[in-house]
C-alpha cells in the first residue's frame, strides 16, 4: 500500500460498512514528528501528562509546563520506555468549538479520532491540520445517536491505537422554535443527539476507561440548560440533561479515577453571531461584561486544561461556564427570531423583551 502526499492511509472497512448499511471509510494520519511527552494515561509506568501549547500562547505557566515536559521526555528516554500519547475522541470535530477542541488537543500531542455527521471534507481538513503540528489523527463518520454508529466508532479507535483515553462530547444540533409551534420531530431529533448521544458515547469509552482505571470525560453543555432560553425548549432541555449526567457520572465512576466534566459555553462566536446586523449585535453585546464574543478557541483552551493538564485531576462532577452574561437567556431570543426566521411580530416581541433589560 503506497503513502500519499499528505501521508494518510484510507482504510476500507467492509465490516463495519456492512454494519452501517453503506460506505465507510477511515483516514488515518501518520504523523511526522511527535514530540515524546509522559502521559498519565499512558500504559508504561506512573505520573501525569502536562499539557503541551503551542508557541503562540506564551506564559510562564506554559513555559514551565514545557519545561517539565522537556524533563519527562528525557527521563522517559533515559529508562528506555515507550512514551504513549493519550488517545482522545472528539464528536461533532468537524467546525466550531469541536474543531478547535481537536485541533488544541492535536497540537498538545495527543491522538485525536475527529468524528463527523455529514462534513467529511471539513473532518479531512481538521485532521490534515493536526497532521501537520505532528500529531496523529483518525476520522470517522457516524451518528452518535444510534448505538451502531457510536460501537463502530469505538471499535475503529481500539484497532488503530489500543485504548481511549479522553473522551469530549461535543456533537449537538439545534431545531428551534416555540413550543407552541414544535413538532414532535423537532423535540426529539435535538433529545436524541444532544442527550442520547452523550450518554451512548459515555458507556461506550467508560467500559475501557474502567478497565484501565483512569480517564477523562469533558461534555459540552451550554448556558442555556441553566437560564433556558425561548424558542430552545428542547436545546435546553438537552443541554440541562447533559449537565445532570455528567454529575451523575462523575459519581459513579470517581472511585475508579475517571474524571467527568462540563463545559457551558455563553455567546460563542460562530456562522450564526456573523450574520447578525450591527445593531442586534451591539444590543448583545453590551449585556456580555467583556463587551465581546467568545471564541471557539478560548472553549477549546479550558477543555484542554480539564483534559490532560495534571492540575485538573482533582476536577470532577462540574460544570464551567464561559463566560455567561446576567441576561443572556433574554439577548439570545432576539438572535434566535432572525436566525430562523421567526415573523415580524414574534421579533418585534423579543426586541421590547431586550430593550426592556
Amino acid at each position: 500500500m503506497a503513502a500519499t502526499g499528505s501521508n494518510a492511509i484510507a482504510l476500507q472497512s467492509a465490516a463495519i460498512s456492512g454494519r452501517l448499511g453503506g460506505s465507510y471509510e477511515r483516514r488515518l494520519s501518520i504523523p511526522r514528528q511527535v514530540s515524546p511527552f509522559i502521559s498519565r494515561f499512558g500504559s508504561h509506568g506512573p505520573g501525569s501528562f502536562p499539557s503541551l501549547h503551542c508557541a503562540s500562547r506564551k506564559s510562564i505557566a506554559t513555559s514551565g509546563i514545557r519545561a517539565q515536559v522537556a524533563t519527562a521526555g528525557k527521563l522517559s528516554t533515559e529508562s528506555g520506555k515507550t512514551v504513549e500519547s493519550p488517545v482522545v475522541i472528539v464528536t461533532g470535530a468537524s467546525r466550531g468549538i469541536g474543531k478547535a477542541i481537536a485541533l488544541s488537543l492535536g497540537k498538545a500531542g495527543c491522538k485525536v479520532l475527529v468524528n463527523y455527521a455529514r462534513s467529511s471534507k471539513e473532518a479531512e481538513e481538521v485532521s490534515k491540520e493536526i497532521e501537520a503540528y505532528g500529531g496523529q489523527a483518525l476520522t470517522f463518520g457516524g451518528d452518535v445517536s444510534k448505538d451502531e454508529d457510536v460501537e463502530a466508532m469505538i471499535k475503529t479507535v481500539v484497532d488503530a491505537w489500543g485504548t481511549v483515553d479522553i473522551l469530549i462530547n461535543n456533537a449537538g444540533i439545534t431545531r428551534d422554535g416555540l413550543l407552541m409551534r414544535m413538532k414532535k420531530s423537532q423535540w426529539q431529533d435535538v433529545i436524541d443527539l444532544n442527550l442520547t448521544g452523550v450518554f451512548l458515547c459515555t458507556q461506550a469509552a467508560a467500559k475501557i476507561m474502567m478497565k484501565k482505571k483512569k480517564g477523562r470525560i469533558i461534555n459540552i453543555a451550554s448556558v442555556v440548560g441553566l437560564v433556558g432560553n425561548v424558542g430552545q425548549a428542547n436545546y435546553s432541555a438537552a443541554k440541562a440533561g447533559v449537565i445532570g449526567l455528567t454529575k451523575s457520572v462523575a459519581k459513579e465512576y470517581a472511585s475508579r479515577n475517571i474524571n467527568v466534566n462540563a463545559v457551558a459555553p455563553g455567546f460563542i462566536a460562530s456562522d450564526m453571531t456573523a450574520k447578525l446586523g450591527e445593531e442586534v449585535e451591539k444590543k448583545i453585546l453590551e449585556t456580555i461584561p467583556l463587551g465581546r464574543y467568545g471564541q471557539p478557541e478560548e472553549v477549546a483552551g479550558l477543555v484542554e486544561f480539564l483534559a490532560v493538564n495534571p492540575a485538573a485531576s482533582y476536577i470532577t462532577g462540574q460544570g464551567t461556564i464561559n463566560q455567561m452574561s446576567p441576561f443572556l437567556f433574554t439577548s439570545m431570543n432576539w438572535a434566535v427570531c432572525l436566525r430562523d426566521g421567526f415573523h415580524w411580530e414574534n421579533a418585534k416581541l423579543f426586541w421590547q423583551q431586550l430593550s426592556a433589560v
